[in-house]
């Protein structure tokens, strides 16, 4: 079973001339793979949503079936919390770009977009409070005066240990905005 979540980071290495290797560039896309510790958090999230739901059967078929249907929707929450943990990241597309957070998503079209670069600054350790010297990749607005956004850093939860990928990555997103915003 292809997991197209997995296969995005392949075309940027497989494409030699081109930075943008997509040909339906309407579609949004992740320019880069999900990280390990993204990816186990997921996939442990997902193993205990199998135990409740086993245990709302095991509940069901003792005679609750209120109880069962409250458990049952405990793990369906459960399994919605993990794939949206999945989805999370930037996202590009011909219409902009895409900031995919666990409870919020916004999206800027290019011509909002006044620059996005990498910058070194303090970032947050898998998204703890603790702080740490690291690389960001920040979104810059033309309409707004406030501070930029930060979308990526080398220290989420998407490239720990992996600086590479965070380089492949950001180097992909702001290829998408050289290639996208206007003037």
């Amino acid at each position: 079973m292809p997991l197209p979540f997995m296969t995005a980071d392949r075309a940027y290495e497989t494409a030699d001339d081109a930075p943008l290797p997509f040909e339906d560039r309407e579609r949004w896309r992740r320019p880069y793979r999900p990280g390990p510790w993204r990816v186990a958090t997921a996939a442990l999230a997902l193993l205990l949503a199998s135990y409740v739901l086993f245990a709302a059967v095991v509940i069901a078929l003792t005679g609750s079936v209120t109880e069962a249907g409250v458990i049952f929707g405990v793990s369906l929450l459960v399994i919605a919390a993990a794939l949206r943990l999945l989805r999370m990241g930037v996202w590009v597309s011909a219409r902009g770009l895409r900031h995919v957070r666990f409870l919020v998503t916004r999206t800027v079209s290019w011509n909002r977009v006044a620059a996005v670069r990498t910058v070194q600054q303090p970032v947050r350790y898998l998204g703890l409070p603790r702080t740490v010297q690291g690389q960001a990749l920040i979104l810059v607005r033309r309409d707004r005066a406030a501070e930029p956004a930060t979308l990526l850093t080398t220290h989420g939860a998407d490239f720990v240990g992996r600086a590479e990928a965070f380089d492949r990555a950001a180097d992909a997103v702001e290829a998408w905005t050289a290639e996208n915003r206007p003037g």
